[in-house]
């Protein structure tokens, strides 16, 4: 994959120079992502390190999902697309404020997450809506919702994303109530990692930058962006074992009886993720972020 058309420096992605770039041209989707995070005034708000990620990938009925979905379906290949997304959140800060900024937010800063996330563009803004979230932290799940119009639960998770030391990967995330669940293997095969292809499946659904959100029961539709690096990624051979977790998501009983399980991929991480403050949409039809 060709460089960045931006600069990216080695070290900290949070160097207050790099927030000034705006490139006079974009292709890629992290570098129109960096672009739009960028047009609002002190962004981004906060950084995180988002750690050992598993993304698995299910096919849907467009028609069968969009009812569950306040935002237009981006679909491709003629499908809806729903993701799982599983990984560590570990260290979020707020970009100023030093070491106080990290002791103000320590209670919330590390915890495991998985994401049910499906794939949305709106004014020709490509993005992600997230159906339901399971965590393990309890203030998190509290402050997501009305910070963010997050739609944040509480869950057991268990993560084994260390293919290097364990030689599979695997996880387990329950509901709180222990009567749905999502479970899966894969063996490490030592597959090399790399971004995703230009214009691949693969790269329409792990670079998404923006994400569209709502409060106020559906009523308030709303935004945030971010931004990394390219995941370094690679195609892993996912078994499921129990996906009954996603009849817990809006729809789930629905959608999900058809959604077909595609392929999954394994990303080490990203560091120093850029979070973008949220931002209200007018809910008129020609309306756009700002």
């Amino acid at each position: 994959m060709n460089a960045p058309r931006f600069p990216i420096k080695q070290g900290s992605i949070s160097d207050p120079t790099l927030f000034d770039r705006n490139p006079s041209t974009a292709a890629t989707p992290g570098e129109l992502g960096w672009q739009r995070l960028h047009s609002r005034r002190g962004e981004p708000l906060f950084l995180a390190d988002w750690e050992r990620a598993v993304f698995i990938h299910f096919s849907v009925e467009p028609q069968r999902l969009q009812p569950w979905v306040p935002f237009p379906l981006d679909c491709r290949d003629g499908s809806a697309w729903v993701s799982l997304v599983a990984f560590t959140m570990r260290d979020m800060r707020p970009r100023l404020g030093g070491s106080v900024g990290r002791r103000l937010f320590a209670p919330i800063a590390t915890h495991a997450f998985l994401n049910v996330r499906t794939y949305v563009v709106r004014n020709g803004e490509p993005g992600i809506h997230f159906l339901a979230e399971w965590l393990t932290n309890r203030l998190a799940v509290l402050l997501g919702p009305v910070a963010f119009g997050l739609p944040y639960r509480l869950g057991r998770i268990d993560y084994h994303h260390e293919p290097e030391k364990d030689a599979a990967i695997e996880g387990r995330v329950t509901t709180a109530d222990g009567g749905a669940s999502l479970r899966y293997h894969a063996d490490w095969l030592a597959e090399p990692l790399a971004p995703c292809t230009r214009g691949s499946l693969d790269e329409f659904l792990l670079e998404r930058y923006t994400a569209y959100v709502t409060w106020a029961g559906g009523r308030q539709p709303g935004f945030f962006r971010i931004w990394h690096r390219p995941w370094p990624q690679c195609r892993i051979d996912l078994a499921l074992t129990d996906r009954s977790l996603l009849e817990r998501a809006p729809g789930g009983r629905d959608w999900g009886a058809t959604a077909r399980f595609t392929f999954a991929n394994y990303s080490p991480g990203c560091r120093e993720v850029l979070m973008g403050r949220p931002g209200w949409i007018n809910p008129r039809p020609e309306s756009q972020p700002n």
